[in-house]
């Protein structure tokens, strides 16, 4: 569905009904401190926030790929054979030598970046949790 500069001005204007921006503020003041507290990068965090508060306002769709690389390190951790869990078998084996060495490099740079993102997220999003809510 293609979103017309009509429907994002709408859906900017819930927003800004809604208090979505100073209820951010707030979340980001919030992390920030706790950032502080915690010896976490503060720079990082909000980094971190603003990408997630970007991606909730763009609507963006979970990425599959991500979300199969999370559960597998929620439930296994990292582990040596990532990349062969990964791999589409069916896909692979249509592939030449050469694509098949291709295939395999870029599954591991996606893979590469999934657990970084994964661990940026947790590390946050662990100290989210931790918090005692008021």
């Amino acid at each position: 569905m293609e979103r017309t500069l009509k429907s994002l001005a709408k859906e900017a204007k819930a927003r800004m009904k809604k208090g979505f921006w100073r209820q951010c503020e707030e979340e980001l003041d919030a992390h920030l401190k706790d950032a502080r507290e915690q010896g976490i990068s503060e720079s990082r965090m909000e980094r971190y926030f603003k990408g997630k508060v970007a991606g909730h306002i763009k609507g963006e769709a979970p990425d599959e790929f991500y979300l199969k690389v999370k559960k597998m390190l929620l439930e296994e951790g990292e582990v040596s054979d990532a990349i062969g869990r990964l791999t589409d078998r069916e896909y692979y084996q249509t592939l030449t030598y050469e694509e098949k060495q291709r295939y395999t490099l870029e599954l591991s740079e996606k893979y590469l970046k999934a657990l970084e993102r994964f661990k940026r997220e947790e590390l946050f999003e662990r100290r989210k949790q931790a918090k005692p809510q008021d």
